[in-house]
């Protein structure tokens, strides 16, 4: 008897991030298999996955080079506690990934996802300060519209009320900063030309809270479930300068912005600082497996660095901490970025498809801002576009056009009122002409 699949998993699945009365209308689609951008479903059809499966597919699916490494991995060795034991995929990794990073950071710490990796920074942060004799140390500082996960934690850094709003009575009180908003600046400054005046909000939240404060968070250039928000490179050195004057800790959020999403290494390149510590994930593993790592100094290290009886050891722990079969897939990723192909073909390939977009969807009447970094391009879509107002929540515009887009072939999901692309650094031209004329006639279907 044949299996109703899409059935099936309406009588079991509870989706994540869904209101799933709306599979009523829209069920979930089977996919079979994948190659590429490239997504095909049990019917054969096809859908160009260009929000990288949130963001984590970095080299396309089923690439060779990956699957070959996780399939010699699965023969050898899939688990190994890694409490007083370790294995080789894992020490490889982190000798070979430490040449992408940032100066200064050398100690990996895994956990299996990028809330945990948060949650780890967070409590890395806090115990450091406790331990060397700074106990009032222990707030957390944020930006408005931050996202950085959706444990606890991570929800009470967080900032979008879609995720947090209810939530809020159970979570931590963290010291709130203002965040750059380049489409809206309040002093009429854009990227190009500004000094980052609105960075004087981060300046009044230290000078009132900063000797109190162990650390602040923030997602670099990119504040993705905000909206692609993307702001100057210049607003993190400024960030790292009064980090060190008020002897608070720089962690920054690379889960979604690392592995040359915003065309370098790591965003923080952009601004050529470094963060005191690092979280990463998503593609990290070429969304392959769960893994994440919060990566520190020696600095922050040594300080839990003593015998074991003065409780100064970070007792912390995943079950599923740097597992063999993750670490393999992030050496494959590797083999791959080590090469240098992919980020050669990058400086042809971004600019390309900066300008497409633009071209494509800036002159239409409720297209506010067109906004690019790396291959990510985002379209911000308005009623007002004098005003720059948006529409209303309750007309879902981007849900209208992501329905549309899933008829002709395109994975997009949108947030809110912004169409985006995020896609696998392995686009072709061809494709991006494609994906950009379909989701240009979705946005016309719905709006005009």
């Amino acid at each position: 008897m044949a299996i109703d699949w899409q059935k099936e998993d309406l009588n079991h699945i509870w989706h994540p991030c869904s209101q799933m009365k709306d599979y009523e209308e829209l069920a979930p689609i089977v996919i079979e298999r994948g190659e590429g951008i490239n997504l095909y479903d049990i019917n054969g059809s096809c859908y160009k996955d260009v929000v990288s499966s949130w963001w984590c597919n970095l080299l396309g699916h089923c690439n060779p080079v990956i699957t070959k490494r996780l399939k010699e991995q699965a023969d050898k060795l899939e688990h190994v506690i890694f409490a007083n034991f370790s294995h080789k995929a894992v020490i490889e990794l982190c000798m070979r990934l430490k040449k992408f990073l940032p100066k200064g950071l050398s100690k990996f710490n895994f956990a299996d996802n990028g809330s945990s990796s948060i949650e780890m920074a967070m409590k890395i942060s806090f115990q450091y300060f406790q331990q060397i004799g700074k106990p009032q140390k222990k707030r957390f500082m944020a930006l408005t519209d931050a996202y950085h996960g959706e444990t606890i934690s991570a929800l009470s850094i967080g900032d979008c009320d879609l995720y947090t709003k209810i939530y809020k009575p159970i979570l931590m009180d963290v010291v709130r900063i203002k965040a750059p908003d380049c489409y809206r600046c309040p002093y009429n400054k854009n990227r190009e030309n500004c000094q980052c005046e609105c960075f004087c909000d981060c300046v009044r939240q230290f000078e009132k809270y900063g000797d109190e404060t162990a650390a602040i968070l923030v997602e670099p250039l990119l504040q993705g479930s905000a909206g692609m928000k993307i702001y100057p490179a210049l607003y993190l050195k400024k960030l790292r300068e009064i980090c060190d004057k008020y002897s608070v800790h720089l962690i920054l959020d690379e889960i979604a912005t690392g592995f040359y999403r915003t065309g370098r290494a790591f965003a923080c390149n952009h601004a050529n600082i470094s963060p005191d510590i690092m979280c990463v994930s998503k593609g990290l593993t070429g969304g392959y497996m769960p893994m994440a790592i919060a990566i520190t100094t020696d600095e922050i290290y040594n300080a839990f660095y003593d015998d074991y009886n003065t409780h100064k050891a970070f007792m912390h722990s995943h079950t599923y901490s740097g597992n063999p079969l993750g670490a393999s897939c992030a050496l494959g990723v590797l083999d791959i970025l080590e090469q240098g192909k992919i980020q050669e073909e990058l400086k042809e390939k971004t600019p390309y498809f900066n300008e497409l977009v633009k071209n494509k969807f800036l002159n239409h009447k409720n297209v506010g801002e067109v906004r690019s970094i790396g291959l990510i391009n985002a379209i911000e879509l308005v009623n007002d576009k004098k005003e720059k107002i948006g529409f209303e929540s309750n007309l879902r515009i981007g849900y209208q056009i992501y329905k549309k887009a899933l008829k002709k072939g395109v994975l997009l999901r949108p947030l809110g009122n912004v169409i985006y692309f995020n896609p696998p650094l392995i686009i072709e031209k061809s494709d991006m002409d494609f994906v950009v004329e379909v989701a240009l006639q979705c946005m016309k279907e719905v709006l005009d």
